[in-house]
């Protein structure tokens, strides 16, 4: 198992990207140094080791080159850990079919939480919130698919897509909150809204989760950049 001093990630407790990983770390067992870093000024440290996007994550591994993008930390941390709570499955047309629904939902899905944040108008808002809704369902039924009838996308615990979609659940329920409507519920996906609950009870996801308090002032912070979107994350 690598030494605290071997593993270091830049990132910021309010990021769903940096939370995923330490998902990943956690679950894994593999102590890390985190080192939060200020979006607003950022350090030098993130910028040489992140210089095509200046985002977070970034996974520093002793003396290895840097490896940015959390989708990619956490494929290289369930290689480099095999043996300790894999993510992935064993076989090739589900691992593929992982990374398919991981880059819908990373592209397609959670960006329009950012979507109707910068929507002016109600008619505007709504519109957004009825394509959240359509996401949701469509994640309800590749749940459906994929669990085979069990607690979780990784079947009896965590895995790729556990991590990949729950890392964003905090947020999801800031959005509700704001925005005055559910996007996981008990009458349109039941089986999400069950999976969300393990999710947010699990220990893993407890450790690791940020409070309202810190989304609030992250959410203010990013309220000072609209437009251009100032997400600074990955």
């Amino acid at each position: 198992m690598a030494k605290k001093s071997e593993i270091k990630l830049l990132g910021t407790v309010a990021s769903p990207y940096v939370n995923r990983v330490q998902f990943v770390l956690h679950l894994k067992s593999i102590d890390y140094e985190f080192i939060d870093e200020n979006l607003a000024n950022k350090s030098e440290l993130l910028l040489a080791s992140n210089p095509v996007h200046k985002k977070v994550p970034v996974l520093l591994h002793a003396d290895k080159p840097p490896i940015p993008e959390s989708l990619i930390i956490i494929e290289y941390l369930d290689e480099i850990y095999p043996d300790v709570h894999k993510l992935l499955p064993t076989e090739p047309l589900d691992r593929a079919e992982n990374r398919f629904w991981a880059n819908y939902i990373d592209t397609k899905f959670f960006p329009l939480y950012e979507e109707l944040r910068l929507t002016p108008g109600k008619e505007g808002k709504e519109a957004v919130k009825k394509q959240i809704m359509e996401g949701s369902k469509l994640l309800e039924e590749t749940f459906v698919k994929i669990s085979k009838g069990k607690a979780y996308f990784g079947g009896d615990d965590l895995g790729y897509l556990d991590v990949v979609l729950g890392c964003f659940l905090a947020w999801t329920e800031f959005v509700e909150n704001i925005n005055d409507f559910k996007i996981f519920d008990d009458i349109k996906t039941p089986r999400l809204a069950g999976w969300r609950k393990r999710m947010c009870s699990h220990q893993t996801v407890k450790g690791v989760t940020p409070g309202n308090d810190t989304l609030v002032n992250f959410y203010m912070m990013l309220q000072k950049y609209r437009p251009p979107r100032a997400a600074c994350l990955n």
